[in-house]
């Protein structure tokens, strides 16, 4: 997986968000372009090619404020934002490192 091809998806329109992470965005206040800016600036941090639903990813980016922010997004054809969040950092050295 790369994340070329996560960005190809979301130029396209070609994803949707599930009902939690549109709960979540609501809930932590992020906004539908600051997801886009992370994607298109962002890298992909952990691939997880067992999850439960499907093989998905974490991409971690930087909005154009500097707001770093983690997505949770299925594989091509179809991305699905499973999640999104600011990382913790009780949780995270810095966004892209796991303590």
């Amino acid at each position: 997986m790369n994340i070329r091809s996560v960005r190809e998806c979301i130029q396209k329109g070609h994803y949707k968000f599930s009902e939690h992470a549109v709960k979540r965005m609501i809930m932590r206040s992020i906004k539908r372009h600051e997801f886009e800016e992370i994607i298109m600036r962002g890298e992909i941090i952990e691939e997880y090619h067992d999850d439960k639903y499907s093989p998905n990813c974490l991409i971690y980016g930087r909005t154009q404020k500097k707001r770093e922010l983690h997505a949770q997004a299925s594989f091509p054809p179809l991305v699905v934002i499973v999640t999104t969040y600011e990382p913790d950092p009780s949780k995270w050295i810095t966004g892209k490192k796991r303590r």
